[in-house]
């Protein structure tokens, strides 16, 4: 039985290789792709979301633009990270395609409630935007919708946009606060996770030595993404952040955690998008959020090579599904 998803990302070079993973997987079935303004814009990250569908060889997955700017806060990114347009380090062609008609949120909501209740899971790996439009405009998702994974917050770990915020949290932490309340299941992937598993030199030369266009691509993306967070850490390489979202759905058993109650400061200019995470228990507040706090690194590079093995070069400079999609479609 497949595991149906829509992937809601503000593509940056590792959002990429989350759509990929997905895609590589029999498990899994995309059934589209939702944008919202965070590591790059709105327009630039929807441009990248189906540069990244045409790499697959995929363009029959839709993809929705979405919004433009937090709820309430003026908008900030990751340039500084991503570079200009989120996708430097691999040269990619123009996309071949405009994006689908409509609003993501309104995609998000028309496929939640056209499938069977606790069908859809969510792979939110971008801030939280989208997915906080989506259940104040239909609250019918919060019994409708299987989970939301989600690559967002930090414990221990803290910040890695300001001392005390994690990224996709802060760019919007009034949409976060909502999905925290919203009474969804929860998977959270949090910094104290994604630096567990860095993307080392000779990581990213297993992705180079797969062979295929998809693996070269990949592993050009991660070095350019890494190399601001190598120097800020002083690693060879930087975490490993969205991926966890996919890899979780497909090997929850690699992946250590438990289930604590999560709270987004909204107030504080000062611990503005802040995750207060009660992993020891200290308060009488339920739980909302399965947190994870470790995986296995090496066992998890190895399912990413096997998956990115699975796209064949089609010899004219594109990429053939994998076997499994041929086989399903057929």
């Amino acid at each position: 039985m497949t595991t149906k998803i829509i992937i809601d990302t503000d593509p940056g070079q590792d959002d990429a290789l989350t759509i990929l993973l997905a895609l590589a997987s029999p498990e899994i079935e995309l059934l589209g792709v939702t944008t919202v303004a965070g590591n790059v814009g709105v327009a630039q990250a929807t441009e990248n979301a189906i540069k990244a569908l045409d790499l697959a060889g995929r363009p029959d997955v839709p993809v929705h633009a979405g919004a433009e700017r937090a709820l309430l806060r003026e908008r900030v990114d990751a340039t500084h990270v991503h570079g200009r347009t989120g996708f430097e380090g691999a040269d990619l062609p123009p996309p071949r395609r405009a994006p689908s008609p409509g609003h993501a949120v309104d995609f998000i909501i028309r496929t939640v409630m056209e499938n069977e209740p606790g069908e859809v899971t969510i792979c939110a790996i971008g801030p939280l935007t989208n997915i906080a439009l989506a259940l104040a405009r239909e609250p019918a998702l919060r019994t409708r919708l299987r989970r939301i994974v989600t690559m967002s917050g930090a414990f221990a770990e803290v910040g890695n946009i300001t001392p005390s915020a994690e990224f996709n949290v802060y760019v919007d932490p009034h949409a976060a606060d909502m999905v925290l309340r919203s009474g969804v299941e929860l998977v959270m992937a949090p910094l104290d996770l994604t630096h567990s598993l860095h993307t080392s030199a000779a990581r990213l030369a297993r992705f180079e030595a797969i062979g295929n266009r998809v693996g070269r691509v990949v592993a050009g993306w991660l070095r350019f993404e890494k190399r601001f967070e190598a120097t800020k850490y002083g690693t060879d390489g930087g975490p490993l952040h969205d991926p966890n979202t996919v890899l979780w759905l497909l090997r929850p058993d690699l992946y250590r955690g438990k289930l604590v109650n999560v709270r987004v400061e909204t107030a504080s200019e000062l611990t503005m998008g802040m995750t207060v995470v009660d992993w020891w228990g200290v308060t009488d507040l339920p739980t909302n959020v399965q947190f994870l706090r470790e995986g296995d690194a090496d066992a998890l590079y190895d399912v990413i090579v096997e998956l990115l093995a699975r796209f064949k070069d089609d010899g004219n400079g594109g990429t053939v599904a994998p076997a499994f999609l041929q086989a399903r479609d057929s």
